[in-house]
């Protein structure tokens, strides 16, 4: 087989397998943490084996779907982070984002980060297993935006990582919550997740020819 050939069959199976993500996002907003293979397979009109085949089973396509939310979720940071506004702006943007995208995908959200009664044995993974390393990649990736924007001094670099899976569990938990109980609009959890940060944040000086968080 040539190289032609080989690149043409990549091409081929990488679009199948975004078929298939956009059929498991599909029932994941309608069904939840309950999504399972056979309502996904069913949904992208194949056998739940050749479903197997490409994700390898229910934590192989969890993975997968991780990976793409959290990368969509992260570029959108990302810009909020780096957006021409005063610190305290694009901190609460940031705050904002992310709130944001689990009050518009509820479902996709529960689904990522809690397991369905019984899912562990029904499904036969772990969902805890793969949400954590989602919540330290999102850590690792403000921290990296964190050290390189603000001047943070000796043992910054250690204290931009803390502060980054700080902020990270913050947004996290307090998300959770609200969006279980909805005891506040979401500006005011916003505006009340910035004043807690305004601390030494606001203090840190930006570096020198930097772009300033």
């Amino acid at each position: 087989m040539d190289t032609t050939q080989r690149t043409g069959q990549q091409r081929s199976a990488d679009r199948r397998r975004r078929e298939l993500l956009e059929a498991a996002d599909r029932v994941v907003l309608r069904d939840g943490p309950q999504a399972s293979m056979n309502a996904i397979a069913a949904e992208a009109g194949i056998t739940k084996p050749i479903l197997y085949r490409h994700f390898g089973d229910k934590g192989g396509l969890y993975a997968a779907l991780a990976k793409r939310h959290t990368d969509a979720l992260l570029d959108s940071l990302r810009a909020a982070l780096d957006a021409p506004a005063e610190r305290r702006e694009r901190v609460e943007a940031t705050l904002d984002t992310y709130l944001a995208a689990i009050e518009a995908r509820p479902q996709v959200y529960r689904f990522l980060m809690h397991p369905s009664d019984g899912s562990a044995g029904e499904h036969g993974f772990d969902v805890g297993k793969h949400s954590a390393p989602l919540l330290r990649r999102m850590g690792e990736e403000l921290a990296q935006v964190i050290g390189d924007r603000l001047d943070l001094g000796p043992g910054g670099r250690q204290l931009a990582r803390v502060w980054g899976h700080g902020i990270v569990g913050m947004m996290h938990a307090a998300g959770d919550w609200w969006l279980g109980e909805r005891p506040c609009s979401r500006a005011e959890l916003v505006r009340s997740l910035a004043d807690l940060l305004w601390g030494r944040l606001a203090a840190a000086g930006d570096k020198v020819g930097g772009p300033g968080f």
